[in-house]
């Protein structure tokens, strides 16, 4: 099981002197980096908090919480449980920055209830939580749910009461007795944000910077994560040389990560292909199980890429990241695997920049057609398939960014599973026309 450790870095340890603006700028494939510049008056960043529960859609978590990081806001995750790390859903195991209980002080701009089950019914049978979103609706502050949170937490504390809300389809039911319930994949009505699910969950996250900075800052935020154009549209994949992918029964899939490896690229693909029943391996590329990914997600992985090798894979799927891609590629063990899986004529992919800094300089895409983050497309040598949002050549997979992960993940799943079966897990996650 991958763990998935979050931890915090707050915007007030970072300020030096009043008379400094500081702020961060988030590249798409780097970490933030930290720059200074004099202002009259100091620009405190937003304070935004998400919490997390047994149960919680890690997802929905982790999309939240790094799109609005990418803004600058100063997000502090929060566990209702009695202890930091929480069982997310699909074996995934988060670690707060605080307990809901040390946060009970604090004013934030946004409280962001991602979903998931029981994570939701553990957000509303929380004393703490519940008295900060109602103290949050009460001063007229921005607070927003994704998924079944909408309906079994804000709906049940008497929270959406004359609004319109949406959540996801099966609670919809349960909506409409505490709210005007909408079929909109995100709803806004006043100060609360609402949406349905994780294919909807970037949506959400965008939407949440634009009532916090703006729309020109969630423009700025939403460009580089290559959303879909248009959300309602069946995914597809463009594919090349159809080859099947065969396996024994199960998938196995290893997906490495390491240092700088993009977190919402890397939990997409474990979280989808875990619902797809494949056995997902989550190995460390580096000397220690736990890594910092670009948005200063703390993951932990299952073990070392040392131990991971001596297993063997119906595919080896890499995330993106600028410094996780790097370290991908300067890791002679990884790229020893990949080739070996090539030569054996074994599914194998990427997503992001991994395939131009990782599969292109070892001569992995030699011959195929292939498609990587649009910044890095000029270093792919055959650039005739770029503009695909995922591409398919024979034993090979690639794709672009965060908003095609999804999409990507869903890809690996036809071709192992059967596009009915894609089909199936996509309506689940609300990708595409319900």
């Amino acid at each position: 099981m991958a763990l998935l450790h979050l931890r915090h870095l707050t915007h007030q340890s970072l300020l030096s002197t009043s008379k400094l603006h500081h702020h961060f700028r988030f590249s798409p494939l780097k970490s933030p980096r930290f720059s200074c510049s004099a202002s009259a008056s100091t620009t405190m960043a937003k304070q935004v908090l998400v919490p997390i529960a047994n149960g919680t859609e890690p997802m929905e978590a982790v999309i939240t919480i790094d799109v609005i990081r990418r803004s600058g806001a100063d997000v502090t995750v929060a566990s209702v449980e009695k202890e930091l790390r929480v069982d997310a859903c699909h074996g995934v195991k988060i670690v707060a920055d605080a307990l809901v209980a040390d946060c009970k002080n604090t004013v934030f701009d946004l409280i962001a209830l991602p979903g998931g089950m029981p994570g939701a019914s553990n957000f509303k049978d929380c004393g703490v939580l519940e008295s900060l979103v109602k103290k949050q609706a009460a001063d007229g502050r921005l607070y927003a749910a994704v998924c079944a949170s909408p309906a079994v937490a804000l709906g049940s504390w008497g929270l959406l009461k004359g609004l319109k809300a949406t959540c996801y389809p099966s609670f919809m039911e349960q909506l409409q007795s505490c709210a005007t319930a909408v079929e909109s994949r995100v709803q806004q009505d006043g100060k609360v944000v609402t949406s349905r699910g994780p294919g909807t969950t970037m949506e959400f996250a965008v939407t949440l910077v634009e009532q916090l900075y703006g729309k020109e800052k969630a423009d700025e935020v939403s460009g580089p994560l290559v959303m879909r154009p248009n959300h309602g549209d069946e995914y597809t994949i463009t594919e090349l040389n159809p080859l099947e992918w065969k396996c024994n029964n199960v998938p196995q899939v290893l997906v490495p990560i390491a240092d700088g490896s993009e977190e919402m690229e890397a939990v997409m693909i474990i979280d989808i292909l875990r619902r797809a029943k494949a056995n997902v391996v989550v190995a460390s590329v580096g000397d220690n199980l736990e890594i910092l990914a670009s948005r200063k997600v703390k993951l932990v992985a299952d073990m070392l890429l040392d131990e991971a090798a001596k297993l063997t894979y119906d595919l080896i799927v890499l995330p993106g990241g600028l410094g996780g891609a790097q370290a991908f590629a300067k890791s002679d063990k990884l790229v020893n695997l990949l080739k070996k899986q090539a030569e054996s004529n074994k599914p194998y992919g990427a997503i992001c920049a991994s395939p131009a800094l990782v599969l292109e300089p070892h001569g992995l895409l030699k011959g195929k057609k292939a498609t990587a983050y649009p910044a890095m497309c000029d270093k792919l040598s055959d650039q005739s398939h770029i503009d695909n949002r995922v591409v398919v050549d024979g034993n090979l997979i690639t794709s672009r960014g965060p908003g095609t992960a999804m999409e990507f993940a869903l890809g690996i799943v036809e071709k192992f599973f059967g596009r009915p079966k894609a089909l199936e897990l996509a309506k689940g996650l609300l990708v595409g026309r319900q």
